[in-house]
């Protein structure tokens, strides 16, 4: 369990620094990069939440809601994942076009 509380603190921290950077990009495509990337930390977040609440307390309104929690951040983690590789390949490009 100790592993989870972790995993959640260390995705929040980079959740938060990640949007920090979002918003101090000035270039499009770098800002959509910092966007996915914070959007998979904050996927990563809930799946170890919901994973740790499975542990805290076992009822079936807590399997509901931290399986709505797994699934969802399962998505979010997934999808942002693939966006932030999708613009990972134009970053470089554009702060070379940019400077």
């Amino acid at each position: 369990m100790l592993l989870f509380v972790f995993i959640i603190t260390v995705s929040a921290v980079f959740y938060f620094y990640y949007k920090t950077r979002q918003f101090r990009s000035h270039l499009p495509i770098q800002k959509n990069w910092y966007k996915s990337k914070a959007g998979t930390a904050l996927g990563i977040f809930l799946l170890a939440f919901g994973i740790n609440q499975l542990f805290l307390d076992p009822t079936a309104a807590v399997y509901i809601i931290a399986g709505v929690f797994i699934i969802l951040g399962l998505m979010m983690s997934y999808t942002n994942w693939n966006a932030a590789r999708h613009y990972g390949n134009f970053v470089e490009e554009e702060k070379r076009i940019n400077p």
